[in-house]
């Protein structure tokens, strides 16, 4: 008899929940995401972080993907939650079936970010495919 059934069943159960969100008719699965200060040169987050402080003017929307159908079109959706404001969409192509890429969203020189809530939705077509959620202080 095992010491700790339920854990090997949540695995199981957490296992399903992944590959099944993974494997459904979408030519592409992004697999991580999360907001940072900046991307390296191999587009890795350098300092990943959900919140920013007073006077930040650009903030990175890293994310990892896989089973991608190439030069499938994402849409970077940007919303400033705090006021009920769509920012602005940005489309880009995938180009490899796995792999790394950020997006960013930054103000001009003389402008930073409002303090508040903010979302990035990955999308494709009319469907989330992650949402990434983040505050300025």
């Amino acid at each position: 008899m095992q010491k700790y059934p339920l854990l090997n069943i949540s695995f199981l159960l957490l296992t399903i929940c992944i590959l099944t969100a993974c494997s459904h008719k979408n030519p592409i699965c992004i697999t991580r995401s999360s907001t940072a200060i900046g991307v390296d040169d191999k587009l890795m987050p350098i300092n990943e972080t959900a919140s920013f402080p007073a006077g930040t003017r650009k903030v990175f929307c890293w994310f990892q993907w896989q089973a991608a159908a190439i030069n499938t079109t994402i849409t970077a959706k940007w919303f400033f939650v705090s006021d009920n404001i769509h920012i602005l969409d940005y489309s880009f192509e995938i180009p490899r079936q796995e792999g790394s890429g950020s997006v960013s969203l930054v103000m001009p020189d003389d402008k930073i970010l409002p303090s508040g809530q903010y979302k990035i939705d990955l999308t494709l077509g009319n469907q989330i495919l992650r949402s990434t959620k983040f505050t300025i202080n």
